[in-house]
């Protein structure tokens, strides 16, 4: 048994209700239950003085879940001649009172009076007894968290106890709990030990109907249907209608899912009378869903509506209930089929938010039974921790210290190491970084230097040349630049480069290659142009340096480019040749009067040529044009 305590449930305390008491009897139904009971009262009141109290209290247990009407006649004569009851008897008839309140649905103040049980007895049968109570009291309010807390504590009395039967009730109540909880694999598992300890026929009855419910949910119910009509006859034998007709509405559903609606629909009609004759509203709620789905089916709009309104009307007080959402969804689909627009989205409505509060309910009960599970095994960890008090379990005990300290100063070793080891490697990739930035680009401007540029134009210039597409080159020089740093200072003349660099990133894209070559000069060779769009790009940029603000210097000067532009159509694939030509259009700008653009054209080069008209070399610029 102890290997099952570890197993236990949910529902959390969020989802209590102040009051979660089911009305049993308060419908059209309460006028003739009431008639009912006045009837039979007087044939049980004329028997009833004829019974010695241990023969009162026999028979109150013989018909407390067989018949609910003649129970409440024999406790209400029970209760009157209490006085009677020894200190046992006295135990027991307040057992009886507790189970007559959780039988009318009146689960919280069941709880509340199998609990005051418990604390004031000390036979642990009967603590055992109120505990199983208890748990299939908090199973119909729904607290399963509680329930299943009661249960692990029920279950841990079961050695001691004296009455072989009660280890039954606990597995009946465990079985009632993890069916509720949807734990349905467990409550197989307690149901089978009812089934194979147990030879009282009211017990079998029992486990019979929570075996075959565990197995519905589970999809393991058999084919054949011997089984099914076997529980039910043996429920009936020993006059318990309600098991029976829980085993019915089982058998209903199998036959429906094997497509035999109107076989179901027929057993479930004919006994409808004897069900709501036991006054217990799940089992009638959920025959009456039942039938409401089955005859919807069946194409009986009337019919169905009226068990699907008879089952939302029982089951209103439980929102989180499979009854309620089956019904409602059953009126949203009559209403659907009627036409009626408005009433069918109301029943939608309702449908919705019961199908919610059932989903936040299974929810719940998955985390009340991870909870308490939790719990559990925390518990069987400390009952372990217990056991191992003598002095070789405390030598391993400080062994296992000492390992563990040593593992953890191994695993702090480990750690910092790691993290020295990820600092530094951090640290060397960003001076990596940082001193491959500074080779590659100009400290003053940002872009490419003059070596950085050279390969990656290279680069370009060969995937240009392997793709077959043009690329061209503008080389500029700013103008008077000198006189720009003799006049206004160094400062001022590294702003203006700076402002250039900036400017002229405007004109690349990101294929293209902008680097400064040296001093006052700047490149650019651009991926994929021709040379008539590089001295458009050229133009522009030029107008973009002539358009420079230079007032925020404090100082109002002029900054302008001569630009030389050529392509490798004119000038082939050889930077250096690219180069040196661009370098003869910007000398040729240079000449022409500073601040224009002048591309190559390799006939005029070759004239000026043939006519000895030699260009300066660029090295001798600043001299004789005072750059």
């Amino acid at each position: 048994m102890k290997k099952v305590i570890g197993m236990v449930a949910r529902t959390s305390r969020k989802n209590r209700r102040p009051d979660r008491r089911v009305s049993f009897g308060r419908s059209w139904m309460g006028a003739l239950c009431a008639l009912v009971l006045l009837l039979l009262s007087a044939s049980v009141a004329a028997a009833s003085p004829e019974l010695g109290f241990d023969e009162l209290l026999e028979k109150a247990e013989q018909v407390r879940s067989a018949n609910p009407v003649e129970f409440r006649q024999v406790l209400r004569e029970v209760n009157a001649r209490r006085a009677e009851a020894t200190g046992d008897q006295q135990g027991q008839v307040a057992y009886l009172n507790a189970y007559a309140l959780a039988f009318a649905g009146r689960f919280d103040a069941a709880i509340e009076a199998a609990g005051k049980l418990m604390r004031s007895t000390t036979s642990v049968d009967m603590q055992v007894r109120a505990g199983s109570l208890i748990v299939t009291s908090y199973a119909g309010t729904r607290q399963f968290t509680e329930g299943l807390r009661q249960l692990e504590q029920t279950l841990v009395l079961l050695p001691v106890v004296k009455e072989p039967s009660l280890k039954v009730h606990a597995a009946v109540a465990a079985a009632v709990l993890y069916n509720q909880i949807g734990q349905h694999e467990l409550a197989l598992q307690f149901a089978d030990q009812v089934l194979a300890t147990s030879k009282i026929p009211r017990e079998l009855c029992f486990a019979g109907f929570l075996k075959s419910e565990a197995q519905l949910k589970l999809g393991e119910i058999p084919n054949e249907d011997k089984a099914l009509v076997g529980i039910i006859d043996d429920c009936l034998a020993n006059k318990e209608v309600v098991m029976a007709n829980f085993t019915r509405q089982v058998l209903a559903q199998k036959w429906a899912a094997q497509g035999e609606r109107k076989k179901a629909i027929s057993m479930l009609s004919e006994h409808l009378e004897e069900i709501e004759g036991t006054r217990y509203p799940r089992l009638v709620g959920e025959v009456h869903s039942l039938l409401a789905q089955f005859l919807l089916e069946e194409q009986d709009i009337e019919a169905a509506e009226e068990h699907a309104n008879r089952a939302a009307a029982l089951s209103a007080n439980i929102p989180y209930s499979v009854p309620l959402v089956a019904a409602y969804r059953t009126l949203y689909e009559i209403a659907e089929r009627k036409g009626d627009k408005a009433l069918a989205l109301t029943q939608y409505r309702k449908f919705a938010e019961a199908d919610k509060a059932y989903l936040n309910d299974v929810n719940a009960r998955e985390l009340a039974y991870q909870i308490v599970r939790q719990e559990t095994l925390q518990k069987t960890q400390q009952i372990t921790a217990l056991d191992q008090k003598n002095q070789v379990l405390q030598l391993q005990q400080k062994v296992d210290q000492q390992a563990a300290q040593n593992t953890r100063l191994i695993v702090i070793l480990l750690i910092l190491l790691i993290a020295s080891i990820g600092y530094w490697a951090f640290k060397i990739k960003r001076v990596q970084l940082s001193l491959k930035k500074m080779a590659e680009t100009d400290a003053l401007t940002g872009i490419c230097n003059r070596h950085h540029f050279t390969i990656r134009a290279e680069r370009a210039l060969a995937e240009c040349a392997r793709n077959g597409e043009q690329a061209a080159l503008i080389m500029f020089d700013l103008d008077h630049f000198k006189n720009i740093n003799d006049r206004f200072g160094h400062g001022t003349g590294d702003w203006a480069l700076k402002e250039v660099a900036e400017a002229s990133k405007g004109f690349c894209r990101r294929i293209d290659v902008l680097g400064r070559l040296g001093g006052e000069e700047f490149a650019i060779l651009m991926y994929g142009c021709d040379l008539r769009a590089a001295s458009r790009v050229a133009e522009d940029c030029r107008v973009r340096l002539a358009q420079i603000e230079t007032r925020e210097t404090g100082h109002v000067f002029a900054i302008t480019g001569s630009f030389g532009v050529t392509s490798t159509q004119q000038s082939g694939y050889s930077l250096a040749k690219l180069l040196s030509q661009a370098d003869k259009q910007l000398y040729r700008a240079k000449h022409a009067g500073r601040n224009r653009v002048c591309i190559y054209d390799a006939e005029q080069e070759n004239a000026r040529a043939t006519s000895n008209v030699l260009e300066m070399p660029h090295r001798d610029r600043a001299e004789h044009l005072g750059a």
